[in-house]
């Protein structure tokens, strides 16, 4: 199981903190969705998840203050009594004295957030999503080309790395050589990110190690990149049957995630950087809607039926 530290998502939202005296330093979150305790604060408690953040909103918040003194305390300290990761007022809201009071005896940490509910909802969300997706490391390359995310993969010395270079000189940019962190954000989404060790560098038998920001500059790296298209390389073998006209498209598969893979056969010559241009093209050119090789198809068969 994955999780985050609670400093680091203080920081990504400009939290403000309303219980100084408790250390968030240890609290990590594990759970991406989001608990709004007006069930809670009613009593009921049945499937009360409490690893989730607790939200209050200006519907809570309202609900508290119509409350009985002691049945609000008792409520709030019955929800904080669930060991939950930290409570957040959102709309700036302020926490009564008494609430902040017990967040303290309870090392329970308590924040502001300045956006409306909904917006803070979806955005805390849609971060801790990608903060605790599921992950895998795997060798290749992957590189931003023409907008379309493009996993480059095959053996060893087989010039992943040599291809990615020209692809860069060519005006595209990096987002990690050698090692490839996938993550799953959702069912149709995976994200490719570099470890922090090997973050913009890429490594030339022969030459060594190079500084791509450094060499081409800052336009020609990127951080992350949703991967939308894997090139496999392959040594070139007269037996085998390459696609030569792509009508089925190929798929691989990472973390239950289907991505369409073309196999490229390597021989002295062959203009990698320029091959996987075109890949990229191609794919972008059927998203929106055209197919070259079901364009030629029927072309031939109604070339056919014509005669």
């Amino acid at each position: 199981m994955y999780t985050v530290e609670l400093q680091k998502l203080v920081d990504k939202l400009q939290l403000i903190n309303c219980t100084p005296e408790v250390k968030i330093e240890e609290i990590a979150i594990t759970q991406s969705d989001v608990n709004r305790p007006a069930l809670q604060l009613a009593g009921f408690f049945n499937h009360f998840d409490s690893n989730r953040i607790q939200v209050i909103g200006n519907v809570e918040y309202t609900y508290m203050q119509q409350m009985e003194q002691a049945e609000k305390v008792a409520r709030v300290e019955q929800i904080m009594n669930e060991r939950v990761p930290c409570i957040v007022y959102c709309r700036n809201l302020e926490p009564d004295k008494e609430i902040i009071k017990i967040a303290n005896e309870k090392k329970i940490p308590v924040f502001r957030a300045e956006k409306t509910t909904s917006s803070f909802m979806a955005e805390v969300i849609r971060w801790l999503n990608v903060e605790l997706a599921p992950r895998i490391s795997i060798h290749g390359v992957l590189v931003d080309v023409f907008g379309e995310g493009v996993l480059i993969m095959g053996e060893s010395g087989i010039g992943k790395s040599e291809a990615a270079l020209e692809l860069i000189k060519r005006g595209h940019r990096l987002v990690t050589d050698d090692v490839v962190e996938i993550k799953k954000v959702s069912d149709d989404t995976l994200i490719g990110t570099a470890p922090d060790i090997t973050r913009h560098f890429i490594e030339l038998r022969g030459i060594g190690i190079i500084d791509v920001k450094t060499l081409f500059g800052v336009e020609s790296v990127k951080d992350t990149q949703c991967i939308d298209l894997v090139i496999k390389l392959e040594e070139w073998n007269k037996d085998e049957e390459y696609d030569r006209l792509g009508l089925e498209e190929k798929y691989t598969e990472f973390l239950g995630n289907r991505v369409v893979c073309h196999s490229i056969p390597i021989r002295p010559g062959r203009n990698l950087a320029i091959i996987v241009e075109s890949a990229a093209v191609n794919y972008r050119q059927k998203k929106m809607g055209y197919n070259a090789a079901r364009e030629l198809y029927n072309r031939v068969t109604n070339n056919l039926m014509n005669k």
